[in-house]
């Protein structure tokens, strides 16, 4: 494993560079602020007129359209959905790239699984921050900064890896530490992680977890304390002292409980699932799918997110209840 840290980085190598930052949501905010309150010339590159237009000019960015960012950039840093990318690319970017200039990521979606394909006289990298965007600017205006990843696809001027580390740098990134890795690797893991852990296996948990306990006629309030506000406080014992600490501070009850019960919740099965859901990232299933839920305008999509809604009584089948009962803790 290569690490990268604030002292293996020359900054001066995108000293004189202008860096575009296409989007201006979490990522695109955090990282083009950090860039530029770092020294470097960076223009934020919107569609005129959009939601983030006016918030980038008020937050003292330079602000241009699409089209005029990529033609004046040296180095094009894409933090647009990974869903909108492939045509932005083609329709807006596209005619201005020149032969030495960078095209730049957050994740390598798009480039690993052949959606843009720029030519071989441009350089291809991805500095990727592990945290949202808002994390990235609160730890640099803390002093430090969040982990993130490095990663060349294509080395046209012999210096990409450099010019992709100065913006890490720029970002705050190399203040915890870069890992070098490549496009295919984070894409992959990224989306495995994303869909087996972090956001599907976790909620879905969370959910049966919470319908076990209610279903069996205990309070909704209750179920949510032991399902689903302790997550945070057990996560962060995690993140702090490891699997090891964690079972050290919980109570005895807890190590016994969970250590003889935990593998009859994710069994072989689940594993063997988890390594299925791999598979159809590997072999592009999943961007297949992806790609047909967008050409209908995420109608599918569209229809689970709603069933999470207090109208539909999903899971959390007392959901206002269970809203006015974290506002409470919340404002204690």
């Amino acid at each position: 494993m290569k690490m990268y840290y604030d002292d293996d980085v020359d900054a001066e190598v995108v000293a004189d560079k202008t860096i575009a930052v296409i989007g201006y949501g979490s990522q695109g905010r955090g990282q083009s602020r950090n860039m530029a309150d770092s020294g470097l010339n960076v223009i934020v590159g919107l569609r005129e007129g959009g939601s983030s237009w006016q918030k980038a000019i008020d937050d003292g960015m330079n602000v241009k359209t699409i089209e005029e960012a990529a033609e004046a950039a040296d180095i094009i840093h894409i933090l647009l959905p990974d869903e909108t990318q492939e045509k932005v690319y083609k329709e807006q970017i596209a005619p201005y790239v020149e032969a030495g200039n960078t095209i730049s990521f957050s994740h390598g979606y798009n480039i690993h699984f052949g959606l843009i394909q720029p030519g071989e006289d441009v350089n291809i990298v991805m500095f990727a921050p592990k945290g949202p965007g808002s994390r990235v600017r609160t730890t640099y205006l803390d002093g430090f900064g969040i982990p993130g990843l490095v990663a060349i696809e294509q080395d046209a001027t012999g210096d990409a890896l450099q010019l992709a580390l100065g913006m890490a740098k720029a970002v705050g990134l190399t203040r915890a530490g870069v890992i070098e890795t490549t496009f295919q690797e984070e894409t992959e893991t990224d989306l495995f992680g994303e869909q087996a852990v972090l956001c599907g296996g976790l909620t879905a948990l969370i959910k049966a977890g919470f319908e076990t306990l209610v279903e069996a006629g205990y309070q909704p309030e209750i179920a949510y304390f032991e399902t689903c506000h302790e997550v945070k406080l057990i996560v962060d014992d995690i993140y702090e002292n490891g699997m090891a600490g964690m079972w050290h501070d919980v109570s005895n009850t807890a190590e016994y409980g969970g250590l003889t019960r935990g593998n009859r919740v994710i069994t072989d099965a689940t594993k063997a699932e988890m390594k299925a859901i791999l598979g159809e990232i590997q072999d592009g299933t999943f961007k297949k799918q992806f790609a047909d839920e967008n050409a209908t305008d995420a109608a599918n999509l569209k229809e689970m997110t709603s069933g999470y809604s207090c109208e539909k009584k999903s899971y959390l089948q007392n959901c206002e209840a269970l809203q006015n009962e974290r506002f409470f803790l919340k404002t204690r």
